[in-house]
């Protein structure tokens, strides 16, 4: 036999080797070179023979779930106000939703944060909005504690606990906590709803998408609606498909493991979009306008035991002139002309239509529960995040996006789409009169730290679990509680201690013991703080105080600012201001101090639109935005909304927005070839009166002409506009609605 002949670096080796074993301590080897140790709570034998071992399965079986655990579905509705639906005395039929209170709870003094990343954060982990760095909507982020818009490891989830425990987590429709930089396909993922305690996804990550054509993610990645609004898409259909196909899957393979489902549809958030025969439903429904809406609903409201008799209503616009935020006032109605109130009620009817869509859409969740024996033990909550929205500014908007913008809309051209509202050809969003209507009998709407902003619908149906039956409760409470709640029920507690880190106390307390208590029994809460975008309050045991200040104004006189006192337990609508007739209620509360010298999370801010939306986020990424689009497969529909979303550019402090020439002639000169070759749809468009637009600056003229080489961009013969040769007709369209403007080809 051949010998190996053994070199001299072969020696070394083997020498080197015996040193460092002599030389390693015992106890090193037995932790990582020569085994790894075993889990703690492992109770089996190890031997040399696995004949004479003894195997323990405990550590990697996941925990059992406590005997009798419930599922729980959450539905989470955006932007409603607590005078809107059928349940509470509304004019908008919601039969899921009448169902679920008849057969369950509904809750009169459930208050939120007044916007929807604040809230949904609260929903998420049981801790105050700022604790979670959500002081505004991610879009609004700053880099301060509260306001990071990255929700901390110090405040682990309730689908974390759940998950756990061996509940089945999911989550379908709307997040809006993810922030904002990382809303793309190559954005990072660690505040995606997989990597925050859910076992799936299907929905979106911003606070609004369109319903015809959502921007969809499936778990943690991008996707494409399955079918088209032609063949009878729309995203709450989807949505109601997903869980029922999520559940079925889940009890067929799993029978016993119980689910957690946090069910966010696009609803009730602009765009409001809805088929047609819903929309048609609500016909002349709304023809007598918000005051005379105001009026009726408030007696149904005390009929039905939502507020108390002898509330009484406030008035539509109740900030003095040097404190109110014009884009926030409400026009009385009868000044409005005769082609407005049909403008605004068709606005209306659209918004009703698309709320008892979607809740139907909720019943074919429900429905299959009950269908398959799962509805006696699950907790089904039904909700909604804020007030209703004002951001439909006094006239309305066949376009929503134009509030971001800070662009004003004219009545003659939304009234061009009136017959197309609710359609994929619009974006719209109703005036404020609907929603101070919809927020009856409160001052203000969403975004304030008034009633109007805060207080919302919650019915909670858990039939073996709740023995009430189409009962009213009057306890004060917070979405801070749900997540305290749920635990509860489930027979869990949040731990001091997750994956390592401490953790922050929960901000809120259980709603359980309502379950059994009387309707009028006194709330286990006893404070509650408020606020958004520079507005605040404080609520403490029946009291509340409340600032006189608007937000989206820059007017940050905080020092300076007025605070009014209520007593909600006899005066549920904030109508009477005892700050005079009790002095020290006020300076008790105020005291109980809200702002950074005792919380430095929580930073009070109030900046205008403009400024909240333009501040620049750091982030590890310098790839523009798109570049993370070339980064998805090309369809005319994504080539239309970029283009859309990338339409006008911010300028702090100032009402008039300008075309972002960057985002534009990005989108020309990288998107031209790829569109080309990869889409039936190629081309683009950009639009400018006479050469001297209203859009576009004179200076910047020759700059446009300069940035567009690949655009073949040139004058139409008589004609007042610039277009792309190549432009297709329906997007032209599109962009047409967007700047007010006819749309015509060249070549």
């Amino acid at each position: 036999m051949k010998r190996r002949k053994i070199t001299f670096a072969g020696t070394m080796l083997v020498l080197a080797a015996f040193i460092l074993g002599m030389l390693l301590p015992k106890a090193a080897m037995t932790q990582g070179w020569e085994k790894p140790a075993p889990p703690k709570n492992f109770k089996g034998v190890i031997k040399l023979d696995v004949r004479d071992s003894k195997p323990d399965w405990g550590p990697w079986i996941p925990k059992k779930v406590p005997a009798g655990a419930p599922n729980v579905l959450f539905v989470l509705f955006d932007d409603t106000g607590l005078a809107a639906w059928s349940a509470f005395g509304g004019r908008i039929s919601m039969p899921t939703l009448d169902k679920l209170a008849a057969n369950g709870l509904t809750y009169t003094q459930w208050h939120t944060c007044a916007l929807c990343s604040p809230t949904r954060s609260t929903l998420l982990t049981g801790r105050n909005h700022q604790l979670n760095g959500m002081a505004a909507i991610t879009e609004g982020a700053n880099g301060f504690p509260g306001a990071s818009g990255y929700i901390p490891a110090e405040c682990a989830t309730l689908a974390d606990v759940l998950r756990d425990n061996g509940w089945a987590t999911f989550w379908l429709g709307k997040d809006h906590n993810v922030p904002e930089q990382d809303v793309a396909p190559g954005g990072e993922r660690k505040q995606w709803p997989l990597q925050m305690g859910f076992d799936r996804f299907y929905g979106f990550l911003g606070g609004e998408t369109n319903q015809w054509y959502p921007d969809l993610v499936e778990d943690n990645r991008f996707i494409d609606p399955p079918y088209s609004p032609e063949q009878g898409y729309h995203l709450s259909k989807d949505l109601a498909d997903q869980a029922i196909r999520m559940i079925g899957d889940l009890k067929a393979s799993n029978p016993s493991k119980p689910f957690y489902m946090w069910f966010c549809p696009g609803a009730n958030h602009a765009p409001h979009q809805a088929p047609v025969e819903y929309i048609a439903k609500y016909k002349g429904k709304f023809d007598d306008g918000y005051d005379a809406y105001r009026k009726w609903v408030l007696p149904r409201m005390i009929a039905k035991g939502i507020l108390p008799k002898g509330t009484e209503l406030t008035p539509f616009n109740p900030l003095p002139p040097n404190i109110a935020n014009p884009g926030d006032y409400v026009r009385p109605w009868e000044t409005l002309t005769t082609d407005e109130k049909k403008l605004f009620s068709r606005l209306c009817e659209v918004y009703a239509g698309f709320s008892e869509y979607t809740d139907i859409q909720v019943g074919r969740v429900v429905d299959f529960l009950e269908k398959t024996n799962q509805l006696d033990n699950t907790i089904v909550i039904y909700a909604a995040d804020n007030g209703a929205s004002g951001e439909g500014t006094p006239n309305g908007s066949v376009n929503e996006n134009k509030f971001f913008n800070g662009y004003p809309d004219a009545l003659s051209e939304n009234m061009k789409y009136i017959n197309e509202l609710g359609s994929p050809n619009t974006y719209e969003h109703y005036p404020t009169g609907w929603a101070a209507g919809f927020s009856t009998p409160f001052q203000m709407f969403k975004r304030y730290s008034f009633a109007g902003g805060t207080a919302d619908p919650l019915v909670i149906s858990w039939p073996k679990g709740i023995k009430a039956r189409g009962e009213v409760r009057n306890q004060f409470h917070h979405s801070v509680d749900i997540v305290p709640t749920i635990l509860e029920a489930c027979g869990l507690e949040m731990p001091k201690e997750y994956h390592g880190i401490p953790q922050w106390p929960l901000s809120g307390i259980s709603m359980a013991y309502t379950f059994t208590a009387a309707p009028d029994a006194p709330t286990q809460k006893h404070r509650q703080y408020f606020a958004m975008l520079g507005t605040r309050g404080m609520w403490e045991d029946g009291w509340k105080i409340v600032a006189l200040h608007a937000p989206l104004t820059d007017k940050g006189n905080f020092d300076k600012d007025e605070w009014e006192l209520y007593n909600v337990e006899t005066d549920r609508s904030e109508s009477k201001n005892l700050a005079k007739e009790h002095p020290e209620k006020v300076d008790k509360l105020v005291i109980v101090d809200i702002s950074p010298r005792k919380y430095p999370e929580r930073n009070i801010h109030t900046r205008v639109i403009s400024q909240m939306l333009s501040i620049n986020l750091e982030t590890t990424s310098s790839r523009t935005e798109i570049e993370r689009f070339l980064e998805t497969r090309i369809t005319e529909e994504r080539i239309r909304m970029f283009i859309l979303k990338n339409l006008y550019y911010k300028m702090p402090g100032k009402l008039a927005w300008r075309l972002n020439i960057e985002a534009i002639s990005q989108s020309m000169d990288l998107l031209f070839d790829k569109i080309s070759a990869e889409s039936q749809y190629p081309g683009a468009a950009l639009f400018i009166r006479g050469g001297k637009s209203d859009y576009v600056a004179d200076e910047d003229m020759e700059l446009i002409r300069g940035l567009f080489p690949q655009a073949m961009l040139k004058t139409i013969s008589g004609a007042s506009h610039w277009v792309h040769a190549d432009a297709p007709e329906e997007l032209c369209f599109i962009l047409s609605s967007f700047l007010e403007k006819e749309c015509k080809f060249s070549g």
